[in-house]
């Protein structure tokens, strides 16, 4: 009888501990990416962009000059993708505002 009544007890004590973590699921937005204000996309065009294009810019010069040894290395295409591609896509493939 005593173990029935310890072992309700801690499940009792444990659905307590686990319960706040079950609402903060409840607490997302419902539309999946937010959609963006006016403010964040005219951020994303004077601030991010220009980034995103400098990065590309420099990361095409690091790429010309460290491809000899990236071939060398065997990974011309990972430092492809990461050095030219990724800052492509974010600068010019991803909607305005979308982070």
């Amino acid at each position: 009888m005593f173990g029935v009544r310890k072992m309700a007890i801690i499940l009792i004590i444990a659905s307590f501990l686990i319960i706040p973590f079950g609402a903060s699921a409840l607490a997302k937005p419902t539309v999946y990416p937010p959609e963006p204000d006016s403010g964040v996309m005219v951020v994303d065009f004077l601030v991010a962009r220009p980034i995103g294009f400098t990065s590309l810019i420099l990361g095409t010069a690091a790429f010309i000059v460290s491809s000899p040894f990236s071939a060398l290395g065997n990974n011309i295409e990972q430092a492809y993708e990461l050095m030219i591609l990724e800052p492509a896509l974010y600068t010019f493939k991803r909607p305005l505002g979308g982070f």
